[in-house]
């Protein structure tokens, strides 16, 4: 059986790689995959202390998160595809032009 520091630790190096590829990744599209790997790595640090304290509330609040997630893929991917039909470009270092 894996024990719940296997799953912690997981979950730590995979919130590790999404929160490094934010700060370091200047493309919108990498930048939102990592923001799901964060989302991701918390959904399995709260399914596995669920399992291991044998209580389905968490679990349930993981298909809430899932969804939200979910809902902030969609938003994300329309601003994104809006931004690259205006500037043909879809670096962060780019927004300065959307001030106007």
């Amino acid at each position: 059986m894996i024990s719940l520091e296997f799953y912690i630790t997981v979950s730590f190096l995979l919130f590790i790689i999404g929160a490094t590829g934010v700060a370091l990744r200047r493309n919108l599209i990498v930048s939102l995959m990592c923001i799901e790997l964060m989302l991701n790595s918390i959904n399995l640090l709260l399914v596995s202390f669920s399992k291991f304290h044998n209580n389905l509330d968490a679990q349930v609040l993981v298909f809430f998160v899932m969804i939200v997630a979910a809902c902030e893929v969609a938003v994300g991917l329309a601003l994104i595809i809006s931004i690259f039909r205006n500037f043909k470009s879809v670096k962060t270092l780019d927004f300065n032009r959307l001030r106007g």
